[in-house]
């Protein structure tokens, strides 16, 4: 659709039952992301299809029109995209090559594939940033374990990062070795290989940004996110005691790559903060990502809402903060399946408190939701936070 047309909506009513008057959101992929999503577009009226693979996910739980089969085989997507006016996704796996065939077919695709490519393949990612000026961590693609320790003696020797460059995500396909031995490990799948140095950082920052498809563009405070296992455990907005000339460079460049790779609808761009008091980008995620939970509750308009907004070319919310801080914890499942039994005391102890579920069951270590804070202490933020999600985790008791 160019800048400024307006579809007829009679082209997508004719093709989706029920007396639809405002427009279906397609979205691919059933977890927490997509879940959000569909919260976040009930307010406006928003009509969601959902394609899912199991009816158990999280969300396929909630969304009334969901579909329940493979985002891999090409002609299961064609058939969902059916009556859908725009597709989006709440991942980043669904083949490069389907996504260009919905294009061809006039379905707009929100990222689209051009764009996409850069959060599926981290070695196109690094071509691109660096072709564009953005700066990256020192890195090439490897072909085998002598590879990896030329790459090595090239910089200041191991430990060198090593990661797939497809299908990694929550710390899986990344590898940290100390060793020509040690890096057999990543070959193993039989994809490429990116080598990356290892940053000497003192934090993981976290800029998101949403971008529409005539071009607006807004920008979230810069937020640190702490990860514990390569697992995002605590994200606090805005990063405290950051620069603010730093902070507005890494939003600046969030903005740059969101304007350049041509994405539509929310952009997280991970980064480190080096010891010589530079940022350099980590990984790109082109959907709602872990490190914008916080604006559901502490943002004037979230990171889901906003990213409904862009792929419907809406003009964009405010993306301000409500309170100077916000704090989200992620609850992870641990050894107390029934954590509906903690929010009395959650709750009780804390009025204030806003807490996610995501209908998964509890596992061990699964992200099956998360809680946010507020206010104008940051340590008292902190801890209130921390004590939900260790007290419905059940690592915390009193």
């Amino acid at each position: 659709m160019a800048p400024g047309e307006r579809r007829n909506p009679a082209a997508w009513r004719a093709g989706y039952p029920g007396g639809v008057t405002f427009p279906v959101v397609g979205m691919v992929g059933g977890g927490q992301l997509a879940r959000m999503t569909h919260e976040a577009g009930i307010p406006l009226g928003i009509k969601f299809k959902l394609l899912s693979d199991t009816p158990q996910d999280s969300a396929a739980q909630v969304v009334s029109d969901v579909v329940i089969g493979d985002y891999r085989d090409l002609d299961t997507l064609r058939e969902f995209a059916r009556g859908c006016d725009v597709i989006t996704f709440d991942h980043e796996h669904v083949p490069t090559e389907h996504l260009r065939a919905l294009e061809a077919d006039g379905i707009p695709v929100r990222p689209g594939p051009d764009a996409l490519v850069h959060a599926q393949d981290k070695g196109v990612m690094r071509a691109k940033l660096v072709q564009i000026g953005v700066p990256c961590p020192r890195h090439r693609i490897v072909s085998d374990p002598d590879d990896v320790a030329a790459f090595a003696a090239e910089g200041e020797g191991f430990p060198v990062v090593l990661k797939t460059v497809r299908g990694g995500y929550d710390g899986k396909g990344v590898w940290v070795v100390d060793s020509v031995e040690e890096a057999a490990e990543p070959f193993r799948a039989g994809v490429p290989v990116l080598a990356e140095e290892k940053v000497d950082f003192v934090r993981e920052l976290a800029a998101n940004v949403v971008r529409s498809p005539h071009g607006q563009a807004v920008a979230y405070p810069v937020v640190e996110s702490r990860q514990v296992k390569g697992v995002c455990d605590t994200v606090i907005a805005p990063a405290p005691g950051l620069d603010e000339a730093l902070a507005l460079a890494a939003e600046e460049m969030a903005l740059t790559i969101a304007k350049e790779l041509g994405v539509v609808g929310h952009l997280a761009v991970e980064l480190f903060q080096t010891r010589d008091g530079r940022i350099l980008v980590n990984e790109l995620a082109m959907r709602p990502h872990n490190s914008g939970h916080w604006s559901m509750d502490g943002a004037i308009t979230s990171q889901f809402a906003n990213h409904v907004r862009a792929v419907l070319d809406l003009p964009l919310g405010d993306p301000r903060p409500r309170a100077p801080w916000t704090v989200m914890v992620n609850v992870l499942g641990g050894d107390f399946p029934d954590m509906y039994s903690a929010y009395l005391h959650c709750m009780a102890r804390d009025p204030q408190l806003k807490i996610h579920m995501y209908g998964k069951d509890v596992k061990p270590g699964r992200k099956v939701g998360h809680v946010n804070t507020y206010g104008d202490d940051l340590d008292d933020v902190l801890e209130r936070a921390r004590h939900a999600a260790g007290y419905l985790r059940g690592t915390i008791t009193e």
